[in-house]
């Protein structure tokens, strides 16, 4: 892989990246297909990272199926697929890894899901060095984790573009994820109620209601009404430093975080 891309940048090919976890869904290909009109070579990676996960997380049964995620790639048009082992990407003797400060650290999933974000900057250092991409494509669904991303590239000098796309849904409003398969009729259900509270949010903005502590309530009491959805948190903060604001304004971030059943689902307004 580094061999290949460093041919590429050396005969001035522009690479396209976009690293997933695998079980490739529209939100992906949306990336895919930004990523092929805008340069050379396409490249994605498929490696689903031990490192932000927690020792009670879903790490062996994150969802995979890497055969049917290599014809979607093909399909896409992608250039290169990487898949490396966890063994090449964290050999025996691993000892160096990214951390994280001040509010970036223990902020929203930061704050639930401690260790998460120093294995997600840590991997993205790692596949940023080993593809060397042009430019780099996330999706704003991770919101936090692009935030962090770009303050990544930012604060190491790194040498790629990063493009935060938008949020792709289902037909009925559920934010797209690999974890839904988990959902049960009635959680799946349940779970659309994230994203009508975020819609029904954006309507009190657009009506004048700027005020972070009503928007707020009225999220929580439209979630608690969900039998199987229990929140982990609602937030209104500033999309660049993640503090928590009273007043809604340009660049603000509205992140909810809630379990349908076991599985945690990630959803948010993001306001420019």
């Amino acid at each position: 892989m580094k061999l290949y891309s460093k041919k590429a940048r050396e005969s001035k090919k522009r690479i396209g990246f976009v690293p997933t976890m695998g079980y490739l869904h529209e939100g992906h290909l949306s990336l895919i297909r930004s990523a092929r009109k805008e340069n050379d070579i396409v490249v994605v990676s498929i490696f689903v990272n031990p490192t932000q996960f927690g020792p009670k997380e879903d790490l062996s049964r994150y969802p995979r199926d890497i055969r049917r995620d290599k014809k979607m790639c093909v399909s896409a048009g992608v250039d290169v697929i990487f898949i490396p082992s966890a063994e090449e990407m964290y050999p025996r003797d691993y000892q160096i890894y990214v951390n994280l400060e001040g509010n970036l650290s223990n902020k929203l999933c930061a704050k639930s899901r401690p260790g998460h974000f120093r294995g997600v900057a840590t991997i993205v250092t790692k596949l940023f060095n080993i593809i060397s991409p042009s430019i780099s494509y996330f999706g704003s669904k991770d919101a936090q984790q692009a935030i962090i991303i770009k303050r990544l590239i930012a604060d190491f000098n790194m040498d790629t573009i990063i493009k935060i796309m938008p949020i792709v849904r289902e037909k009925d409003g559920l934010a797209m994820s690999s974890r839904n398969v988990y959902l049960s009729p009635k959680e799946r259900k349940d779970a659309l109620g994230i994203s009508k509270a975020l819609k029904e949010s954006s309507m009190m903005i657009k009506n004048g209601n700027l005020n972070s502590k009503e928007i707020k309530f009225h999220i929580n009491s439209l979630l608690n009404k969900r039998d199987s959805l229990k929140i982990d948190y609602v937030e209104i903060v500033s999309a660049e430093t993640l503090e928590s604001i009273d007043k809604i304004q340009k660049n603000t971030l509205i992140a909810i975080a809630c379990f349908a059943g076991k599985t945690r689902l990630i959803d948010n307004l993001w306001i420019h």
